[in-house]
């Protein structure tokens, strides 16, 4: 039953891939930016931004383009990059290491703040505590990314030189950017979590578990927990492909060398190759996410089936 899933999710995710490979392309080629006018320079020749369409292959119909560039997709080969003049497969290849490890801290950051908020903001709904943690939590999702991140530069870098300012290379380089994400997707984890604790809690299983005289602890993580936090990790897959297309502006704030901040500059230069890469990555992250959010429901609730 789950080979069978999984076929059937795989060729589904395939479909989803070959759609955003179409639109993208499409999208690129049919803006009014000219990527031969980009390398060539404004002061250039016609003549010399012709040659350069021509070595670059944009003389040809688009529809013979993105069939050529979908057989160099199978081979392995992402393109070069008109501007760097580097394999596109090298570029994503030295981002990717870092975006997944922003990716990763940052979800860490997010459960550690959001599940224990939203949790106890269940457990006493209705008193000042709930009203409080729902307060918080909505400060931290609504806060923009920027100013949080500068804030904490300036206390935790500055004022008390803790981390360093920004850059990559150092567990302590982590910690302000995947906070900085955290208390952000914490903000929303903590509502999520409480909702879904909420009707857990009113659902008459756990009022029986209750009335046999099952210990209140139990009660809450072989009973409530488990039930409480699927829609959890509905956000974490979705948080996956997120966070693994790059988090612009805390990469831009960090100076983090992460897939976010190179799509962004390959935008503003027209570097098609690179745009494609990137945006074909993040479109398998978010799949991959979604697919494992999916495979991760009947470990926690056994009445989900795969089929």
């Amino acid at each position: 039953m789950i080979f069978g899933y999984l076929a059937k999710r795989i060729l589904g995710a395939a479909g989803v891939l070959l759609g955003v490979s179409i639109i993208t392309f499409l999208l690129l080629y049919l803006l009014p930016a000219d990527p031969a006018r980009m390398i060539a320079g404004r002061s250039a020749t016609v003549e010399t931004v012709q040659n350069i369409r021509r070595e670059l292959g944009l003389d040809r119909p688009l529809p013979v383009r993105y069939v050529n560039y979908m057989k160099d997709i199978f081979q392995g080969d992402l393109g070069r990059s008109y501007v760097q003049k580097a394999e596109v497969s090298r570029l994503v290849g030295a981002r990717l290491k870092p975006t997944l490890q922003l990716a990763l801290a940052g979800i860490f950051f997010e459960l550690l703040i959001g599940l224990p908020a939203g949790v106890i903001a269940a457990l006493k709904r209705g008193s000042w505590v709930d009203q409080l943690v729902m307060s918080l939590s909505f400060v931290g999702a609504s806060a923009p990314q920027f100013a949080v991140g500068l804030l904490l530069i300036y206390w935790l870098s500055y004022s008390i030189p803790v981390f360093p300012l920004g850059g990559y290379g150092t567990f302590m380089h982590i910690i302000l950017p995947a906070i900085t994400v955290g208390l952000a997707g914490g903000g929303w984890y903590a509502r999520v979590t409480r909702a879904a604790m909420i009707d857990v809690l009113n659902s008459p299983y756990i009022r029986t578990a209750h009335a046999k005289g099952l210990h209140p602890l139990g009660v809450l993580f072989r009973h409530t927990m488990k039930n409480g936090l699927l829609p959890v990790i509905a956000l974490v897959g979705m948080d996956i492909g997120v966070f693994m297309g790059g988090i612009v502006i805390v990469e831009s704030v960090f100076g983090w060398p992460g897939i976010g901040q190179m799509i962004w500059q390959a935008i503003q230069l027209v570097d098609v190759p690179v745009i494609m890469a990137g945006v074909l990555v993040t479109s398998l992250f978010v799949v991959l996410g979604n697919l494992l959010a999916d495979l991760a429901y009947p470990l926690l609730d056994p009445r989900i089936q795969y089929g």
